[in-house]
């Protein structure tokens, strides 16, 4: 019964999450980060505390507008019960990016750990 709770859980943490990336929100995308975020845009990866990274996503998602339904989820998984992962196209007005979101599990809830942002 545990388990079936923490499959649930990550379903919602994963469904809102990836809801935000598809509004281009970087303010409540924010509140699933965990206390570090590795983020990674083409390649270019660093870690950020929650702050910095809700501020490096803001500036991201100015600079790449997400177009009216031009979001498709590709897979979510979840290889053990303390990760989760979510693969996603986000759709942008400067092109296409493939998104994969990498969640912790840190006493019960899930936080992302990582996001790639790579230019389909």
């Amino acid at each position: 019964m545990c388990f079936g709770f923490a499959v649930v859980a990550q379903n919602k943490e994963i469904s809102e999450a990836e809801a935000y990336i598809r509004k281009g929100d970087s303010q409540n995308l924010s509140k699933y980060f965990g206390n570090t975020v590795e983020l990674n845009f083409d390649g270019k990866k660093q870690n950020y505390s929650r702050n910095q990274a809700e501020f490096v996503m803001k500036d991201f998602f100015s600079k790449n507008p997400p177009r009216p339904d031009g979001f498709e989820s590709y897979h979510r998984g979840q290889p053990n019960t303390n990760l989760s992962f979510s693969i996603v196209k986000y759709d942008s007005k400067n092109g296409a990016f493939r998104v994969f979101m990498k969640l912790k599990n840190q006493q019960g809830k899930y936080f992302i750990d990582a996001l790639d942002f790579i230019r389909e």
